[in-house]
Parts: structure tokens; C-alpha cells; sequence
């Protein structure tokens, strides 16, 4: 089973539009999420995603099916003043989940941005926890730091 990650472009923002619904549906379960008048969610930032130079959307392919998005950023990390890149929104169908997708997708953008990283969750979301300390306890070779407050933070790289 062949995963593929590539760059969205523009004339592609109504397929993340979509699975972005699904996501915010998914995430609405951990925290309350906006909806228009018509019963979508809002998510004000994708736009963003195709003018600012510091924000990358992807769109995770297996084989040739839409399997999930990750929309990635690069900043200054506010504690350091050091480059570091997070993934700021990661989804993956359930139809694919549990295979080693995710695992793949993530290891991929990893590999493409150097440096250092930052995966945040959601204290409530249950199911990203062990997924990602799983994925990145891998990655990394259990050489990450692992923060928690209000949501749980990863740094390694």
C-alpha cells in the first residue's frame, strides 16, 4: 500500500474545504466548533494556507485515493526565538485509519521540513495521544520532550 503526501495547490482548497468538515466534525467531539448558516464548519485559516510562505497544506494519498490533509507551519518558537515547524491540523479518513497511514503520512512531512518539530493535542482527544507519542517515540528513538498543560505538546528534532 503506496502513501503518497504532496503539496495542495490552489485549485485543490475545495478538497481540503471537504475534509475539513469532517475533521471539525471529528474535533467538535474535544472542542466546541463554529458552524455558518448553511451548517459548516468554519475554519478561518485556509486561506492562509495559499498566501502566507511560512503555512504548507498537503494532501495524503494511498495510492490513488484521498486518504487525509495536513496543513503544516513554520514560525519563531515563542519560548526559544528558534525556527520550528508544527503540524497544526492532521486527518486521516477512518476508512484508512488503523493501517500505518498516519504513521507513514507523518514520517514523510517530517523528513521534509528539518529542524524542530512541534505536534500538539488536545488533553480530551484520547485517540491522537497515543498515536502520536507512538509515531514520534518511533521517529525519534524516544528522544523528544513531551510538555502538557491544557493539551499535550511534543518538541524533537
Amino acid at each position: 500500500m503506496k502513501v503518497s503526501v504532496r503539496s495542495a495547490k490552489e485549485d485543490e482548497k475545495d478538497i481540503l474545504y471537504n475534509l475539513l468538515q469532517l475533521y471539525l466534525h471529528d474535533f467538535s467531539e474535544f472542542s466546541p466548533q463554529e458552524t455558518d448558516g448553511r451548517g459548516r464548519f468554519t475554519y478561518p485559516y485556509l486561506d492562509h494556507y495559499w498566501q502566507d510562505p511560512q503555512r504548507f497544506p498537503f494532501i495524503i494519498y494511498v495510492e490513488r485515493n484521498i486518504a487525509g490533509f495536513a496543513l503544516v507551519r513554520t514560525e519563531d518558537d515563542p519560548d526559544t526565538g528558534e525556527p520550528i515547524t508544527e503540524m497544526t491540523e492532521f486527518f486521516i479518513l477512518r476508512m484508512f485509519r488503523n493501517r500505518g497511514i498516519g504513521n507513514k503520512a507523518a514520517v514523510k512531512l517530517w523528513n521534509s521540513f528539518q529542524g524542530k518539530w512541534r505536534v500538539q493535542v488536545l488533553n480530551k482527544n484520547k485517540r491522537a495521544y497515543p498515536f502520536w507519542q507512538h509515531v514520534i517515540s518511533r521517529y525519534t528513538n524516544d528522544a523528544f520532550e513531551e510538555k502538557s498543560d491544557d493539551r499535550i505538546v511534543f518538541l524533537f528534532g
